[in-house]
């Protein structure tokens, strides 16, 4: 069934599941949600120009264009293995807490300077983004980089399954989603499926020789290609710069490379690491890597730096769990600047654990006084008290208006949150 259904996606013009996205003679796949049903859809698509349609209901099948299976999703999973078979490329799959877009993109940045790369678009990480990155790939492509996000319990096993990953790296562990999860044990044990599907693989594992986490999470079968402090490591930190941007050198065999990024936060170091890990294994030129890393410039409101005419502000607010939280907040505190602000949203999916972990925030806040706190969400509404110069606001738009009232000027601030916080609306107020 599947073969008959890739020789139908060979002869498509790509993959579509959503009617506002149609292109000529693509193949559309009918997807069902909570509050949606594709199947509803189908003809829509095929008058909208799809070469033929996949659904899984037979009350909307009205010709041979239509190709019905018993279940849609797990179609779309099955053709996108079925194709990552038939490239036979090497596919790096990305996990973590923290860092694993910045990380991907990285790669994508490193690796593109050799080989024909097609990485993950956007946040397309999950048990369907997966599939339509796979989907996505060509005969042309030479490179795959996969991120695998996740927010409960044998998520990454399953896009492993999917993706078939030759490369495994996982870039940190740390407190998210621990609703789904249950605990950071939770966290940790799912994580690791990554590495256990490349071991029991016998493929390549890059890892962060330094993270105890991380050596904890280790089995048996996979090669290992390390990075950190260590000289004993494949990639190992000859110097790092006293400076905002995260700029430093690292040896691999005898060679030094000397980094100039314009990533913002010391926590990005293992992120880079990470990319020049897997740049050198797979026979990038150090200079290339050094170019590619220079040239690489953060979007999406992850650690950019921002120098307006009121103010100098790192904008992080992509994503936000208690550990890149607090990592944030301690790199922050490190930095020669003065006159620092901060600006804070609420911390998601954190469950039972969800008081503490904001508490946590709101401690570090007032035993490290600076100029001005801000915090923004339900869940620091009670927790401000006894802190100087802090406000909380229930969300962006009503701190909006207070700093229209208020403004901030000549100060140095950090914004960081998830995109639930829309914090990125604060920009053309700082």
């Amino acid at each position: 069934m599947i073969a008959s259904l890739y020789s139908d996606f060979i002869q498509s013009t790509g993959i579509s599941t959503d009617t506002r996205q149609i292109s000529k003679d693509c193949l559309f796949i009918a997807l069902k949600g909570a509050n949606f049903n594709g199947n509803l859809f189908a003809k829509q698509a095929l008058e909208q120009g799809a070469y033929k349609v996949v659904v899984d209901e037979e009350a909307v099948v009205e010709s041979d264009d239509y190709i019905l299976v018993d279940d849609t999703l797990i179609a779309l999973q099955q053709l996108a293995t079925y194709h990552r078979r038939q490239l036979n490329i090497p596919i790096i799959g990305i996990t973590g807490t923290n860092g694993k877009t910045t990380t991907k993109e990285l790669v994508n940045a490193v690796l593109s300077s050799k080989y024909n790369v097609f990485a993950t678009q956007g946040n397309f990480n999950n048990h369907i983004g997966v599939p339509l990155t796979l989907l996505s790939m060509n005969d042309k492509t030479e490179v795959g980089v996969v991120e695998m996000g996740a927010n409960h319990l044998g998520e990454i096993a399953d896009l492993c399954l999917i993706a078939e990953p030759n490369y495994g790296l996982i870039t940190n562990v740390g407190k998210a989603h621990l609703e789904g999860f249950g605990s950071f044990e939770g966290v940790m044990r799912t994580k690791s499926e990554l590495y256990r599907y490349v071991e029991n693989n016998l493929g390549t594992i890059f890892i962060n020789k330094d993270n105890v986490y991380l050596q904890k999470m280790l089995g048996e079968g996979a090669s290992l290609y390390t990075y950190g402090k260590d000289e004993t490591n494949n990639i190992s930190i000859e110097r790092v710069a006293n400076s905002a941007n995260v700029n430093f050198s690292c040896k691999y065999n005898n060679e030094v490379l000397n980094i100039d990024s314009n990533l913002i936060g010391g926590y990005n170091l293992e992120n880079l690491l990470a990319a020049i890990a897997i740049g050198c294994h797979m026979g990038v030129n150090g200079k290339d890597i050094e170019n590619a890393i220079a040239n690489y410039l953060p979007n999406n409101n992850r650690s950019q730096l921002v120098i307006s005419q009121k103010n100098k502000i790192i904008f992080d607010a992509y994503n936000a769990n208690p550990t890149s939280m607090m990592a944030a907040l301690e790199n922050f505190k490190e930095m020669a600047e003065k006159d620092k602000v901060v600006i804070l949203g609420e911390m998601k999916e954190l469950g039972e654990d969800s008081l503490k972990e904001h508490k946590a925030i709101v401690d570090f806040l007032r035993n490290n006084p600076i100029r001005r706190s801000i915090l923004i969400g339900d869940n620091y509404k009670n927790l401000v008290q006894g802190i100087d110069n802090a406000d909380w606001y229930p969300d962006v738009n009503k701190a909006i208006e207070c700093l229209q009232e208020s403004p901030i000027s000549n100060c140095f601030i950090l914004v960081k949150g998830s995109r639930s916080n829309r914090l990125e609306n604060l920009k053309d107020i700082l």
